[in-house]
């Protein structure tokens, strides 16, 4: 049977009134430690339970060891925020707090405080996209996918949830329309080889899979490829005929790429007596060392 689409709530608890109940457990730990909230009770760790759905598959050892220790010596500050467990009763389900949850039992303690919330499958989801949009490490493209969750799934405007979430609507617009992208340029988007400044010029490109490849072979800027993505179709042909070189013409480039360490192109002019040699500088440092060889240094 197909599975229920979750509804949207024009009522209810709503967007502000689950920010209400996460509170500073959005705080970002870089900054300044946030004020303490009052807990419910205290609970053993080990009737606690992870969220099955929590976006966040991995942790860093080397970050929980750090935050184990900060715990050791100061115990748990803010209290986790758990709801009955489903599927094991007597048992609790960590809905905002599965890393300090791991650091304390690293750090042997044998109860964290907690604060009780009874939220229903949808809300528990909804909370688990709103603590992934404040991952520091969210590559642009599944912070796009969590805004258009919280817009599509639970009916929130993009005004609401660029409030909610301390964000411009013109930065949660921008994010989202990366997902127009083909699969294959948003997938260069979330590995990080091209920026999101990179890909925002190529959305409803025609040429926008080829362009990508274009900017990331090249090192090209977000100033560059705004300009090529304004470059009419016609600069297709460029690729053939740099095929039709001849071997001569290839074996120089190859020699000269492989001394700069940089790659090197060269076009012969039409009338086959002048011609552009062009340099590409991934960045400042190839370029002084470019300058250093040209100048004798």
């Amino acid at each position: 049977m197909a599975e229920k689409p979750l509804l949207k709530r024009g009522l209810g608890r709503g967007l502000s009134a689950l920010m209400a109940d996460l509170g500073t457990d959005l705080a970002k730990e870089a900054e300044a430690p946030p004020v303490p909230r009052t807990p419910d009770r205290m609970m053993p760790v080990e009737s606690l339970r992870p969220n099955p759905d929590q976006p966040r598959r991995t942790f860093d050892p080397a970050a929980l060891d750090d935050l184990a220790a900060s715990l050791k010596s100061k115990g748990v500050i803010q209290p986790l925020i758990v709801r009955p467990d489903p599927t094991a009763p007597g048992a609790w389900q960590i809905v905002a707090g599965e890393r300090r949850w791991r650091a304390a039992q690293k750090a042997g303690l044998t109860e964290v405080p907690v604060i009780v919330r009874d939220y229903d499958d949808a809300e528990l989801l909804e909370i688990a996209i709103i603590e992934n949009v404040q991952r520091d490490d969210l590559n642009p493209i599944d912070e796009g996918a969590a805004y258009r969750s919280l817009i599509d799934r639970f009916g929130h405007s993009q005004e609401q949830v660029a409030s909610a979430l301390g964000k411009s609507r013109s930065h949660v617009a921008n994010q989202m329309r990366l997902l127009s992208l083909p699969r294959e340029v948003q997938q260069m988007v979330a590995d990080r080889t091209i920026s999101a400044g990179h890909a925002r010029p190529l959305i409803g490109h025609p040429r926008a899979i080829d362009l990508a490849r274009r900017i990331a072979e090249r090192g090209l800027s977000a100033r560059d490829a705004e300009r090529i993505a304004k470059t009419p179709a016609t600069e297709k042909a460029a690729p053939r005929a740099r095929a039709e070189k001849d071997a001569d013409t290839r074996a120089i480039e190859g020699e000269l790429s492989a001394a700069l360490k940089m790659a090197v192109r060269i076009d012969h002019g039409a009338a086959g007596e002048g011609g552009r040699l062009s340099i590409t500088y991934k960045n400042l440092e190839q370029l002084d060392d470019l300058l250093s060889r040209l100048s004798g240094g």
